[in-house]
């Protein structure tokens, strides 16, 4: 498997994982953007909530159907041609066709929703002087932990600052960070992010 932030991370599971395990993950993360526990939020969380939930919605698209799940896990290098996963690799697979496109998270719908993510295909593949400045990744509308892996990959740190006062026991939502993109930063440098979860008394009231 590649270095590439896949659509299994972003749903939290496995490559291995059952369809019924993939709806039940998606519909998890999709339950944190209910319209009832994001009533009333400022606008940035409203943004984050719908980018993320454009980015659920094409993770389910791409691995919800099985033939559209044997293309990705080949096009992301998870799976061999005539079946069985794919021994792991150094660097991220090649994308079907030999495009230059960095769709190896992506693979199809919903691309464009991670844009920026794309581009950093370059920085995780394994090279011999890498740069002392990265371009920022935008991590505004990932989950908290699929943040953490991504940043993590790039050799940043995360500092996070929550935003609800009494929140529920769920995979927060990144809604801002600091700096932002189109800046640069230092390899080891710190990337703050603000965390949103919904309210318990927002749940309850729901």
């Amino acid at each position: 498997m590649g270095q590439g932030i896949t659509w299994y991370a972003v749903l939290g599971v496995l490559p291995g994982a059952s369809p019924g395990e993939i709806q039940e993950a998606y519909d998890a993360k999709a339950g944190v953007l209910r319209p009832e526990l994001i009533s009333g939020a400022p606008s940035k969380v409203l943004t984050a909530a719908s980018r993320a939930q454009g980015i659920l919605d094409a993770a389910r698209r791409a691995l919800g159907d099985p033939v559209s799940r044997e293309r990705y896990d080949e096009s992301a290098g998870l799976r061999r041609r005539g079946g069985g996963l794919a021994p792991p690799a150094d660097s991220p697979s090649e994308p079907a066709g030999g495009s230059s496109e960095p769709d190896f998270v992506a693979g199809y719908a919903g691309a464009e929703l991670l844009g920026g993510l794309m581009m950093l295909s370059d920085l995780l593949a394994p090279q011999p002087h890498l740069p002392r400045r990265i371009p920022v990744p935008d991590v505004r509308g990932l989950f908290y932990s699929v943040c953490l892996e991504l940043v993590g990959r790039l050799d940043l740190r995360v500092t996070a600052v929550r935003l609800t006062q009494h929140p529920m026991p769920v995979d927060g939502l990144v809604v801002d960070q600091s700096p932002l993109p189109p800046a640069k930063i230092r390899r080891e440098g710190e990337l703050t992010v603000q965390v949103w979860h919904p309210s318990v008394q927002s749940a309850g009231a729901g």
